[in-house]
């Protein structure tokens, strides 16, 4: 007897895109990328200082450019939310104008396929904190391997591993760690009812 899932189980449609989906995450994408342009300009006079003490801290700040993924998928919980999230973000991003230019795109697609990666690897069943944690770090690390290649090529051992290490901190603090305490903040209000990431439980610890 087959006892493959069809596209008609409930495990199947668990994991199809609704329209609200699509809605949801698309808000929270752009809500993330106007978080964007602020972090972009702020990022500079806070990051001197740290590139000052010691270079390669100043991707402590990564953070701030890694938690549209992480935050998405946690809400959505569906396949690609974290790649959509993480995209259009940096889409929003590039439209209203950063120093980057179109690489944003490309940074977004690299940082979002980190993050999805995760996720995929827990066939999106899996939304506790530790793989949370997991993909704002893997994020962090996609982000590092990303920007030193770009930015930073020939740069000296120290440094790249200063600065790796710097993203996966960054990341898994902030948009593994800030992102799931704000999903269970909005979950306790009611706003997430319609998503299976607005019953706290067990499962979601």
């Amino acid at each position: 007897m087959n006892t493959q899932p069809t596209d008609t189980t409930p495990a199947a449609r668990a994991l199809r895109w609704r329209v609200v989906d699509i809605v949801v995450a698309s808000v929270l994408a752009t809500a993330a990328g106007l978080v964007f342009v602020v972090w972009n300009i702020a990022s500079n006079p806070i990051g001197a200082p740290l590139t000052a003490a010691l270079p390669g801290l100043q991707a402590l700040l990564a953070g701030g450019w890694l938690f549209a993924g992480v935050l998405t998928a946690l809400v959505i919980r569906k396949p690609g939310a974290a790649l959509y999230g993480e995209l259009v973000a940096a889409t929003v991003s590039a439209l209203v104008g950063n120093q980057w230019g179109v690489l944003t795109l490309e940074s977004g697609l690299v940082q979002g396929l980190g993050a999805e990666l995760v996720f995929a690897v827990f066939l999106y069943r899996r939304w506790g904190l530790p793989v949370a944690l997991t993909a704002g770090a893997v994020a962090g690390l996609a982000l590092a391997i990303n920007d030193l290649i770009l930015w930073y090529p020939g740069s000296a051992n120290t440094f790249a591993v200063i600065y790796t290490v710097s993203a996966i901190v960054s990341g898994a603090l902030v948009a593994g760690l800030l992102s799931w305490f704000a999903v269970r903040g909005l979950a306790k209000t009611g706003a997430l009812s319609r998503f299976a990431s607005g019953r706290i439980g067990p499962e979601a610890r």
